[in-house]
């Protein structure tokens, strides 16, 4: 026989708190797309010049740049034959691993990364860091880190 456990329903306040998370989550990130659309990059494209232009030789492995991105392999890897195809990209074959494949930054993805990421953190700063205080940036940051802890743990990756 089930036992009926009782669900703990938002207070107001925490309805209020998470809605508002949900709405600035959704905005920022439509923002932060459309602040990229003019260089023909999309949030994914960019995060993934980012994770490949701060990785050891510009290189990662596909399968550890699609948990850094949390997407799945299959979705990675349009997401790469789309990037090869602009010049971004390119895909190597691991040595060690026959079955294991390589995205590696190119030359043009590099000149791509340094061209952008101006104009991204400009936008990073007008629509969300600017407009709050240093001590609001630091509470929420240590206000959000148990729930990306918890929320990594649950993934199981680091």
């Amino acid at each position: 026989m089930e036992t009926e456990t009782a669900v703990r329903w938002l207070t107001d306040a925490e309805q209020c708190a998470w809605r508002t998370y949900l709405d600035v989550n959704r905005m920022l990130t439509y923002q932060m797309e459309k602040d990229l659309q003019p260089f023909g990059l999309t949030n994914n494209d960019y995060e993934i010049l980012v994770n490949l232009s701060e990785a050891p030789d510009h290189r990662l492995r596909m399968s550890d740049l699609a948990g850094a991105t949390l997407q799945s392999k299959s979705r990675l890897s349009h997401q790469i034959t789309r990037m090869e195809n602009a010049g971004l990209v390119r895909r190597e074959n691991c040595e060690s691993d026959r079955r294991g494949l390589y995205a590696v930054l190119t030359d043009q993805g590099m000149e791509t990364m340094r061209k952008v990421a101006p104009h991204h953190v400009e936008s990073v700063r007008k629509h969300f860091i600017d407009l709050l205080t240093s001590a609001a940036l630091t509470d929420l940051h240590e206000s959000l880190k148990p729930v990306a802890e918890q929320l990594r743990g649950v993934r199981g990756k680091p």
